[in-house]
């Protein structure tokens, strides 16, 4: 029974079928040629998903596990967890976090929905540490979940060591569920919960694959209890969003300050002739060297290249495809790997103490002004080195770098800079 409270799984998810178990047709028909999927929320014409044997199938959320017509999904509700204190953490908090972490726990005990805006390196997951232990000191279930597999790692990394309940981390490459009062899961993961989560917090709400995403916008209502609190982070929020903060639909709190009392630091734009004469004169430094490409195979062209260019070097290169991935992130975090080239996989949700940024082809569309945003900030994060070298290398300027630039010294100037 405790692989299925809070949950909606199938049959072949389940070791045993609890006796208490509540059933939900796989899929319901909404009219004479439309049927709907009753995990993800999405209809299809029936023509189109029908089997062989008559019955119909989802395949939009398929890669989880096939439902059907004539099969059931399995729910029990949520029960409640020990009402304990669980918060381990010894850190202090600077005044601005600790005023948005006291409005947290206040509007969370409304069950509204809000949004916190802070600028990159601003200290968001120890701002939700209050409000993630209130909420478990009531016996009540926290989810915490992201787009982004590599943000899912970090906050588990970090959780981990400030919370000594258990905690489950959820995404497509890992371990099997064990019911915790505490879920770390991607978005797509929430797809297998249902009225779960009484505190469900969404980190990097404007991440791909999350925005205008149908199935992970009905997995995210679902997973939540009717009566509940959302909270949305991000340091670059949606149009979507800010129209609903502006109806009212949202609470939205803003930190435009980083908690060690430094600006951001502001990219500088360079041609991209003098990338090889940059990355030399950096590499003097001693400080790790992070490289984003817009494209996989621009990476493992230019991972070799720089292999062959700076041999005393050790140099790695990781993406969505890439095995050894959270084997080679942890070794560029512990300083084993040099100089790491990544696609835009690590933009945000990860932190590298005295790390250096470039950005090669900063012209190319997959960096969008967002994402350069992002990027930008995942340098100067640790008090150890609150500065560093940002560099946009292009071919050519383009808005999204000109946008990302004026918004991050709009940050700055909101910050008292």
């Amino acid at each position: 029974m405790n692989e299925l409270y809070g949950r909606l799984l199938l049959k072949k998810e389940l070791s045993e079928v609890p006796a208490q178990a509540i059933l939900f047709e796989g899929m319901k028909e909404i009219s004479k040629t439309k049927i709907r999927c009753s995990r993800c929320g999405k209809t299809s014409e029936k023509r189109e998903v029908q089997l062989p044997i008559g019955a119909y199938y989802c395949p939009y959320c398929i890669q989880m596990g096939r439902v059907r017509s004539d099969e059931k999904l399995y729910h029990l509700p949520q029960e409640c967890f020990p009402a304990v204190s669980y918060l381990s953490w010894e850190g202090n908090l600077t005044s601005s976090q600790q005023s948005i972490s006291e409005q947290l726990v206040q509007l969370n005990q409304k069950h509204e929905t809000i949004l916190v805006q802070a600028v990159t390196g601003a200290g968001k997951t120890e701002m939700i540490y209050q409000v993630i232990n209130e909420t478990l000191k009531r016996g009540e279930a926290v989810g915490l979940t992201s787009p982004r597999i590599d943000v899912c790692l970090e906050l588990y990394r970090r959780l981990k060591k400030d919370f000594s309940c258990p905690i489950s981390l959820l995404h497509g490459k890992g371990e099997a569920y064990t019911r915790s009062p505490l879920v770390i899961a991607t978005t797509h993961q929430l797809l297998r919960f249902r009225h779960s989560f009484d505190l469900l917090i969404l980190d990097e709400v404007d991440a791909f694959p999350f925005p205008d995403n149908d199935i992970l916008s009905f997995a995210l209502k679902q997973a939540r209890k009717p009566s509940s609190t959302l909270i949305y982070l991000t340091a670059t929020t949606t149009p979507d969003l800010e129209r609903q903060v502006k109806l009212g639909h949202i609470k939205k709190l803003q930190l435009p300050r980083r908690f060690h009392g430094f600006p951001l630091v502001l990219p500088q734009f360079f041609w991209q002739s003098k990338f090889y004469q940059m990355i030399k004169k950096q590499r003097t430094t001693g400080y790790p060297l992070l490289i984003f490409v817009p494209e996989i195979r621009q990476g493992r062209a230019l991972t070799q290249d720089l292999v062959e260019k700076f041999p005393k070097e050790t140099i790695s290169f990781v993406a969505s495809t890439s095995t050894q991935r959270l084997d080679n992130v942890e070794k560029f975090r512990q300083q084993e790997i040099s100089i790491l080239v990544s696609t835009t996989i690590l933009e945000r949700g990860v932190t590298f103490p005295k790390v250096d940024v470039f950005v090669y082809h900063s012209h190319h569309h997959n960096f969008t002004r967002s994402s350069l945003i992002q990027i930008a900030g995942r340098v100067g994060r640790s008090p150890q080195r609150p500065v560093g070298k940002v560099y946009f290398f292009h071919l050519g300027k383009t808005n999204s770098m000109l946008e990302a630039y004026k918004n991050i010294r709009a940050m700055n100037q909101a910050g008292g800079f």
